[in-house]
């Protein structure tokens, strides 16, 4: 058995190191996000078929003439902005609590998608894209008759 002296604050370096860690995984976001003149980031569900793969994103308030979809290089690109449409001011009341501004979100796609038949609809505040896979027609070996 090995016999350890006790250090009351190896304890708090180790935390303080994991705060460290933490943090800087933080601001790296949030860097990235200011890189590009984000103002928020939206929730995204995605999910796989047989058929294709399928990206919800959850864009309340959004127009759709307000959000592009793009593909570039293999990746797929969701920008756009939420702008406010009336700001309420009361006397002794001011709250605004949904996000408003820039946002983007992009996706690697994998191979064997068909690109150019990528469908996207935007519905009670979702954009939702379907992005259809290659269907690969399997050929049944063929003997060759030799003459």
């Amino acid at each position: 058995m090995m016999i350890t002296r006790f250090d009351p604050f190896r304890e708090i370096a180790e935390m303080r190191e994991r705060m460290e860690y933490f943090n800087k995984l933080i601001n790296g976001a949030e860097g990235r996000m200011e890189e590009k003149g984000v103002d928020f980031i939206p929730s995204v569900n995605t999910r796989e078929a047989d058929d294709a793969y399928y990206i919800e994103v959850d864009l309340p308030g959004v127009k759709k003439e307000n959000i592009s979809i793009d593909v570039n290089e293999n990746v797929l690109s969701i920008s756009g902005s939420r702008e406010i449409e009336e700001e309420r001011k009361d006397d002794e009341f001011y709250r605004l609590e949904s996000i408003y501004g820039k946002f983007e979100r992009s996706f690697s796609l994998p191979e064997g998608v068909d690109v150019e038949k990528i469908e996207a609809e935007a519905k009670d505040g979702v954009l939702r894209v379907k992005i259809p896979k290659v269907q690969v027609v399997e050929k049944a070996p063929k003997k060759i008759e030799i003459k």
